[in-house]
């Protein structure tokens, strides 16, 4: 099967269930009447609709080839860098650093990524970004929470350049008998991660009881943890054609995507919680920020991509 008929299926399954879950929002939106089930039904439809804009741009991206790709995500590093960043308290002697950090090191690792230059990809940010950034602060000479002011800038950038970068960069994964087709791992991730995302809402909703941290994210628990968790798992092994794994294989990876992206979740809820704000943005309807819809694939994108590197290149 060639890459055009396996994206051609993806696609119109994706568009298919899009179609059934916006008639069901529909349906629930006349039917339903209390307050809170309303409110309910008003998220899970705006959710949808925002996935409807999702897929359009991720459809053109892979149409436009790979600079776009790999451009679409410099963009969205671009706006949750900005989110991060506005959310966190800076002084006008962090304007360098954060020059830096938008016009430098952001541009520059996506520019890695592009020529596949691994061996920088890798370390530019977490090795000579972090000894830049203070040098910068320091230039200015306001030694006043230096060390806090920094190790947010720091902490911004590796979670939404660093760690985003390496979804794009799987497209760059030369994997014997897989050639051409390294934009299906990019579909595999994205599609773990973000149904992960959605079931565990869902099963949240239907059946939530036991909070996970309750202090952190209110609307986290177990019971949606492990049925999101368990269908997004399913999922990817039912994905395992599109992969260089096997069903097994593709069934471990998800999981991996799976616990990974809940702890991003979770670790960025508590980022919130500590200024005192419920969503990063309010970019995307339904979602939030841009850096809402991120989270989980900030932390599951490096462990997948370098799971995949490591075993199967």
């Amino acid at each position: 099967m060639s890459l055009m008929d396996k994206l051609f299926i993806l696609f119109g399954g994706i568009c298919g269930l899009l179609a059934i879950a916006s008639m069901i929002g529909l349906a629930l939106s006349r039917s339903t009447t209390s307050e809170t089930g309303r409110a309910t039904v008003d998220n899970l439809n705006a959710r949808i609709g925002a996935w409807w804009v999702m897929v359009a741009i991720f459809a053109v991206s892979f149409g436009l080839g790979r600079g776009a790709t790999v451009l679409l995500f410099a963009l969205t590093s671009f706006y949750t860098l900005r989110e991060f960043v506005s959310l966190t308290p800076t002084r006008a002697a962090d304007h360098l650093p954060l020059v830096g950090a938008f016009y430098l090191l952001l541009p520059l690792q996506y520019w890695l990524v592009w020529i596949d230059w691994y061996a920088l990809f890798t370390i530019l940010i977490p090795v000579y970004g972090f000894l830049l950034l203070p040098s910068l602060a320091a230039l200015r000479g306001d030694t006043g929470q230096i060390l806090l002011r920094v190790s947010r800038i720091q902490w911004g950038l590796m979670l939404t350049v660093f760690c985003i970068s390496h979804a794009p960069a799987l497209i760059t994964l030369d994997i014997a008998g897989y050639e051409g087709q390294e934009f299906l791992l990019l579909f595999f991730l994205i599609t773990v991660a973000q149904f992960s995302d959605v079931m565990q809402y869902v099963f949240g909703k239907l059946m939530g009881r036991t909070k996970v941290a309750p202090a952190v994210s209110p609307s986290k628990t177990v019971e949606g943890l492990v049925g999101g968790g368990l269908s997004a798992v399913l999922a990817g092994a039912g994905l395992w054609w599109i992969t260089p794994f096997t069903p097994l294989e593709a069934a471990a990876m998800a999981l991996a995507i799976v616990a990974m992206g809940f702890l991003g979740g979770l670790a960025l809820s508590a980022v919130k919680r500590s200024m005192g704000v419920k969503d990063w943005g309010t970019m995307i309807s339904g979602h939030g920020g841009v850096l809402d819809r991120m989270d989980s694939l900030s932390f599951a994108a490096p462990v997948f991509f370098h799971l995949t590197r490591y075993f199967y290149t």
